[in-house]
C-alpha cells in the first residue's frame, strides 16, 4: 500500500451519519493520536463542516463516488477508508474495486445483501491478492447481532465446553427513527428484485453471503407473529433480521464452522404479553408488509418517498439522537439443552448516533488493532475484529455486553 498519510479517511463525511462520525472522531481524537481526513464530492460542504466543528486543520479531499481516478488518489493516502455513501448498490462499487486493487482496507454500514454478494463475486480474489480487508455491515446492521453471537458463543464455550447450536435474538427496546439512507437502500433493493428473478431467488437464501463451500443446508425459519414461550411475549418480525442473519452465517463459515454446521439463528421483536401484545405484533407485521408492498408499486412508492418516509440526508436532532437507545437479548442453547443468555445495550438511537460511533470504532480498530499479517478478503466484524472491537465499543461507543440469567 502506497504513501499512506492517514490512518483513516471518512468518505461521505457530509452525509448525515458522516457528519455525526466526523464530530465524534474530532471529539475523541483531539490529541493527534489518530491521523485522519474527510472526503466527499463537494469542497464547499466539506469546508463548511470543518468550520462548524472548529477543525480547519483537518484535510478535505474532493472525490466523487464514480470518479475512479479521484477515488484511487484518495485510497493511496489511507490505511482505511470508511464509507457512508449509500445506497451502496448505486454509489459504492467503485470504491470497493479500488480498495481491492490498491490493498486499502475498507468498512461501511451497508445492509444491502445483493450488493455485498456482487462485490464478493467480483473482488474477493483481488482483495485477497492485495491484502485488502473489506468489512461490510459495520453499523446497527449488523454489529450488535454479529458481535452479540460471537460474545455469547465464547461465554457458552467457557461455561459448558460447547458452542450453542441455536441462538435467538429478541429486540426488547429500540428508540430511534428510521434512517433515510436505509429507506433508500430498501427501495433500491426492491426495484432490483422486481426485475430480476435470480435476485429474488437469492434473497430467499439465508446463506447467500457465505463462501460457496459453506456446506450449510439446515432450513432457517423466518419469524412470523407468534408467542415466544422463552420470554412469555408475542413477537413480530424484525426488519434487520434478513441482513443480520446472513452476516452471522458468514461469520460461522469464515470461522471454520465454529458455531456448527447445524447452527440455527433467528431474530424478532418482543411486543408484550396477552391480547395487547398479540395486537401490537399483528399491527407491526401488517404495517411492515403494507410499506413493503407500497414501495414496490411506483405510484405509492412516490407518495411514500415524497410525503411519509425520511429521505437520505435527513435524520433526528442531536437531542433525539441522545435520547435514543436499544436493548437486545440473546438466548443460546447448546446441543444438550443448556441455555446461555446475554444482553447488549446502546446509549443512542440505533440508526444514527450509535451507528456512527460503531462505524468509527470499526475503522479505527482496522487501522490500529488488527494484526498486519491478517489475510485480505471480505470479512465480517466478528471474524476480523471480534473481541478487539467489542472492547472498543464498550470503552468508547456507549455499548454494553453482559451475560444474564443462570
Amino acid at each position: 500500500m502506497n504513501d499512506q498519510k492517514y490512518d483513516i479517511i471518512i468518505f461521505g463525511a457530509t452525509s448525515f451519519v458522516g457528519q455525526i462520525m466526523t464530530r465524534y472522531i474530532k471529539q475523541k481524537f483531539n490529541d493527534n493520536s489518530l491521523s485522519w481526513a474527510i472526503a466527499g464530492r463537494s469542497k464547499e460542504k466539506l469546508k463548511k463542516l470543518t468550520n462548524e466543528i472548529n477543525a480547519s486543520e483537518i484535510e478535505t479531499i474532493v472525490a466523487d463516488a464514480n470518479d475512479e481516478n479521484a477515488i484511487n488518489a484518495m485510497c493511496n493516502r489511507a490505511k482505511v477508508v470508511v464509507s457512508t455513501v449509500g445506497p451502496y448498490a448505486l454509489y459504492g462499487s467503485t470504491l470497493v474495486k479500488v480498495c481491492a486493487e490498491t490493498g486499502t482496507h475498507y468498512c461501511d454500514l451497508t445492509g444491502e445483501p445483493q450488493w455485498i454478494r456482487k462485490m464478493q463475486d467480483k473482488y474477493e480474489k483481488l482483495a485477497k491478492k492485495n491484502g485488502a480487508w473489506i468489512v461490510n455491515c459495520c453499523g446497527f446492521d449488523s454489529i450488535p447481532s454479529d458481535l452479540g453471537v460471537h460474545f455469547l458463543q465464547q461465554k457458552a464455550l467457557k461455561k459448558t465446553g460447547q458452542n450453542c447450536n441455536k441462538i435467538n435474538m429478541r429486540v426488547l427496546k429500540m428508540k430511534g427513527g428510521a434512517s433515510g439512507g436505509t429507506i433508500a437502500s430498501i427501495i433500491n433493493l426492491l426495484k432490483e428484485a422486481s426485475r430480476d428473478s435470480k435476485l429474488r431467488k437469492e434473497l430467499k437464501n439465508p446463506y447467500s453471503l457465505c463462501p460457496p463451500s459453506h456446506n450449510f443446508t439446515l432450513f432457517q425459519s423466518n419469524i412470523k407473529v407468534s408467542y415466544d414461550e422463552e420470554y412469555e411475549n408475542w413477537v413480530a418480525p424484525f426488519i434487520m433480521a434478513a441482513i443480520n442473519s446472513r452476516v452471522i452465517h458468514r461469520s460461522n463459515a469464515l470461522s471454520g464452522n465454529s458455531y456448527g454446521t447445524d447452527f440455527l439463528y433467528e431474530e424478532a421483536v418482543l411486543m408484550g404479553k396477552g391480547n395487547i401484545g398479540k395486537w401490537k405484533a399483528h399491527s407491526i407485521n401488517i404495517g411492515l408488509a403494507s410499506v413493503m408492498a407500497g414501495l414496490i408499486i411506483p405510484p405509492t412508492r412516490w407518495l411514500l418517498q415524497n410525503y411519509i418516509l425520511p429521505k437520505p440526508g435527513e435524520g433526528p436532532s442531536k437531542k433525539e439522537q441522545l435520547s435514543g437507545e436499544y436493548e437486545l437479548l440473546f438466548t443460546g442453547t447448546t446441543s444438550d439443552g443448556t441455555k446461555v443468555k446475554c444482553r447488549i445495550t446502546g446509549d443512542q438511537d440505533p440508526g444514527y448516533g450509535s451507528t456512527a460511533k460503531m462505524l468509527a470504532q470499526s475503522a479505527i480498530c482496522l487501522a490500529k488493532d488488527v494484526p498486519k499479517n491478517t489475510k485480505g478478503g471480505f470479512w465480517t466484524p466478528a471474524t476480523i475484529m471480534g473481541d478487539k472491537l467489542t472492547k472498543r465499543l464498550i470503552t468508547h461507543a456507549g455499548l454494553d455486553f453482559e451475560i444474564i440469567g443462570p
